[in-house]
């Protein structure tokens, strides 16, 4: 694979005059077309061999183009907040927004690939992480991002020569460490999993390009070429005519059962006991917050469910249990004009909470599958591909012992009109009633279809939803309290108690 990278391609000083002032001329017309466009976010990342000029080769794209709409990144160690988080937090975090491009130094690929070779994760965990790393770029990809992925090569005796120059020079030393020459010994190790990775992670949508690290100018004209070229396909290919198609019929379920529908909302309990249980419970979510092995753990509690269901109610039962600097309630409403311009997963990427606290969505991601899908906000395919990422983004949470404890909180139709009328007869009750939640009334049958499907399809052995019949709130509440118990319990037990 690497063949060709050491071939010793140089470019001479003519030809390094002559062709940089258009290229440089070019990429900046190409920056400002896409910053006036924002049609979409470039992503670039620059990987490969050490010592291969990875971080002077950043330096001249800063410099060829305007850095001031070029976010940098070179992630290294990981800090004590991305500690807590999923191992892709930290680079969800930085995604460029649309308009923008984000280059990446330390990227995604670094740490297996160095996991692997020191021998601390074997190839099928490698190929699972490179398969996970495969499937997020995929989601940006359709979001509409542009990935161009750089490796730099050098052969092992250019690698070594590349060192020693380095170090001889006394401006230059530190740049080499220990670590460097650690991984020179390690040369054709490092070589043999990076052709597997490239191999396994060059995809159409987001292929790797080899690029020899030798000579400079060559390294620098080529990447930079391949920007250009990248940019300017992208923004002048024209975008296809939108068509306005009917919302289509929302369809029965993958199975048919409308499991909803099978819920006993007659189920209530009595005034006095309801007392009694709450305060059993929350005084149970009170003690295995401050139990020793819950700092080991975060959770996240999502509230999904019909209009006027009890999702605020329940809410505040939890919260008045728990310690107010250990939780934050996520109220989830139309995207704002920030999250407009990010991928759709975002706003809840960056909203995962650090180990030792709760993170409680009042909705969350799956509005994609509810409200976008019902009411046409989003296309057939987008809708039907959140499902994957919605499994992956909550299986990358519990892998990073994160408690996912979801809600769908359901009433009667007739149950449903009561509290609507109730609220519009309230003071301080009236703002919880909106046009929305009339026209969305009207559409029950369509919304009832889709919360059955997404609950076939998102409910997992470690991300089950838990169905809340909700026509007594009480009732509702209680049964809340009692799974979320039951879950950080059973999650405390296998983190070594």
């Amino acid at each position: 694979m690497f063949e060709s990278a050491e071939l010793g391609h140089k470019i001479s000083k003519e030809t390094w005059k002559k062709e940089i002032p258009g290229l440089r001329e070019a990429l900046l017309d190409a920056q400002l077309d896409l910053l006036q466009s924002r049609k979409f976010p470039v992503i670039i990342l620059v990987a490969g061999v050490d010592c291969a000029g990875k971080g002077e080769t950043v330096n001249i794209l800063n410099e060829w183009m305007d850095p001031r709409h070029i976010e940098t990144h070179a992630l290294r160690d990981l800090t004590d907040e991305e500690l807590e988080r999923p191992q892709m937090w930290r680079y969800w975090r930085v995604l460029p927004p649309q308009g923008k491009i984000g280059i990446f130094i330390g990227t995604w690929y670094s740490a297996p690939l160095i996991e692997n070779v020191y021998g601390d994760i074997k190839n099928a965990e490698l190929d699972q992480r490179l398969e996970r790393i495969s499937r997020f770029e995929k989601m940006l990809c359709d979001e509409g991002a542009l990935i161009l992925k750089f490796w730099l090569h050098l052969s092992q005796d250019e690698q070594k020569k590349r060192l020693k120059h380095l170090e001889k020079d006394p401006k230059t030393r530190w740049r080499v460490t220990d670590t460097d020459w650690q991984h020179y010994k390690l040369y054709d190790k490092f070589r043999k999993v990076s052709e597997r990775m490239l191999r396994s992670t060059s995809t159409p949508e987001s292929p790797w390009i080899i690029v020899e690290g030798t000579d400079p100018r060559y390294r620098y004209l080529t990447i930079g070429k391949a920007v250009l070229n990248g940019l300017r396909q992208r923004l002048d290919t024209p975008e296809p005519p939108r068509h306005e198609e009917p919302i289509p019929p929302i369809m029965p379920t993958i199975d048919d059962l409308l499991i909803l529908r099978t819920l006993d909302l007659s189920n209530k309990i009595k005034k006095a006991d309801y007392e009694n249980e709450l305060e059993k419970y929350q005084g149970k979510l009170n003690l295995l917050t401050r139990h020793q092995n819950f700092k080991k753990l975060s959770v996240v509690v999502v509230f999904e469910g019909n209009d006027a269901a009890g999702k605020g109610g329940s809410i505040r039962r939890i919260t008045q249990a728990l310690d107010a600097r250990q939780y934050r309630v996520i109220p989830v409403a139309a995207p704002t004009e920030e999250e407009r311009v990010q991928p759709y997963m975002w706003r809840f990427w960056r909203n995962i909470p650090r180990k030792g606290r709760f993170a409680i969505f009042d909705r969350s991601w799956y509005g994609r599958v509810l409200v976008e899908r019902v009411e046409g906000f989003c296309a057939h395919t987008d809708w039907m591909r959140a499902y994957g990422e919605i499994n992956d983004f909550e299986e990358q949470m519990v892998r990073n012992h994160t408690v996912v404890v979801k809600f769908w909180l359901s009433i009667s139709r007739e149950e449903q009109l009561r509290r609507f009328k109730e609220r519009e007869k309230i003071g301080f009750k009236r703002f919880k009633i909106t046009d929305e939640d009339w026209r969305n009334r009207d559409r029950w049958d369509d919304y009832e279809l889709a919360a059955c499907d997404m609950i076939d399809r998102t409910s997992t052995e470690i991300a089950p939803w838990t169905l809340v019949e909700a026509n007594d709130k009480c009732f509702a509440r209680i049964k809340v309290l009692k799974t979320l118990c039951e879950r950080i319990e059973e999650a405390l037990g296998k983190n070594g108690h």
